[in-house]
């Protein structure tokens, strides 16, 4: 029998337009011999909508806008209703159909904890990270915190909230000037896909940026910046990780920006990058270091900063990578000998391992 599978993705963020490009990339990708594909769409203004099954790959965004199945809003029947309470059974059963779930969401309320929250109540096996491994890796701030604490070099940074900086800009601008070097990256703390980020190398940049992050977060973060290779690792599996070949991003702008990642195409790759052997090494072990201190499960991408002494400066890593055409977590797993269809098949039997796995809990203080 075929695996019944619900791929969730669109999503109240910034990011809802990269999740639509990773999910249609999916369904070009997916088996549909081996699964029943259930598109799961979540609007920009949060309405949870479930198409009829897939019965092949999605033809345009706009089939997957209407929950895929056909584009006559007509097919769709909700899901998760915003009104929970208005859930009947008949809706409840259908749900609990599904054998599993794979979110292919991006940025807050996607891959930040929440909606894995939900689907562990709801008892759902589900691909990729659990609540703590997203919400930590949502969170710049909290990952750089951890990442601290498992020995992992990083660049200097400088972190506040809204409220610090309308109380005491000119304090924080003074921090900032004299533990940090120009130029300085300005991000929201939890966002991703570059969106929201500033290059600045001086003062009035700074503060024109700071304004830009804030329209996507309370907390911004501002990092120094480093003359160094960009590279990255793809990571693979539950208990026991493995890396995929390093790869290397060339961009042709002044930074790796939304645009580059997703729009343009400018972007040059290397794959695999030029690195030692003894590099390499030092690249596997961090990304693994790191997957395993936020206790990731399924995959993360792990970017690092390399300088010319070949010193790994760990950047972030990203719980839930895009999976376009252009990105680079599936094109590292393809030149390492995973092909895209098989990383998605890993990924579905990892989940299920791993909700196997949590059902051998006793959920009663006498194991019984």
């Amino acid at each position: 029998m075929k695996i019944k599978l619900g791929l969730l993705y669109g999503g109240k963020s910034a990011e809802h337009e990269v999740s639509l490009l990773t999910a249609r990339a999916v369904t070009q990708a997916i088996n549909f011999g081996k699964f029943e594909v259930y598109p799961i769409f979540i609007t920009q203004t949060g309405e949870w909508r479930k198409g009829n099954a897939l019965i092949g790959p999605a033809e345009t965004i706009e089939e997957l806008q209407f929950g895929g199945g056909s584009n006559r809003p007509n097919n769709i029947t909700k899901f998760l209703p915003v009104e929970t309470t208005n859930t009947n059974i008949e809706e409840k059963e259908d749900n609990a159909n599904l054998d599993v779930i794979f979110p292919l969401l991006h940025g807050p309320n996607g891959e930040d904890g929440t909606v894995q929250g939900l689907l562990e109540v709801l008892n759902l096996p589900y691909v990729g990270n659990g609540v703590l491994a997203s919400a930590a890796g949502m969170d710049k701030v909290v990952m750089k915190q951890l990442f601290a604490q498992a020995g992992l070099s990083q660049v200097p940074y400088v972190h506040f909230i809204r409220k610090e900086w309308k109380d005491d800009q000119t304090e924080l601008i003074r921090k900032m000037e004299e533990s940090l070097k120009w130029p300085l990256f300005v991000k929201p703390a939890n966002l991703g896909s570059s969106v929201g980020i500033s290059k600045v190398s001086n003062r009035q940049e700074l503060i024109k940026a700071v304004e830009i992050a804030f329209k996507y977060d309370r907390k911004i973060i501002v990092e120094q910046g480093i003359v160094a290779r960009e590279i990255e690792m793809s990571v693979l599996g539950n208990d026991t990780p493995r890396c995929s070949v390093a790869g290397e991003v060339l961009p042709t702008k002044d930074f790796y920006d939304y645009e580059a990642k997703y729009e343009d195409g400018t972007t040059n790759y290397a794959i695999p990058a030029v690195v030692s052997p003894e590099l390499l090494k030092k690249l596997e072990d961090a990304a693994i270091r790191a997957f395993k201190v936020l206790d990731c499960s399924g995959l993360v991408r792990a970017d690092f900063f390399v300088s010319e002494n070949e010193e790994v400066i760990i950047n972030e890593v990203n719980t839930m990578p895009g999976f376009t055409p252009i990105s680079m977590y599936p094109k590292l797993w393809m030149e390492s000998g995973l092909s895209y269809s098989g990383l998605i098949e890993e990924l579905i039997e990892l989940a299920i391992e791993r909700y196997e796995e949590k059902q051998q809990l006793e959920h009663s203080k006498d194991g019984e």
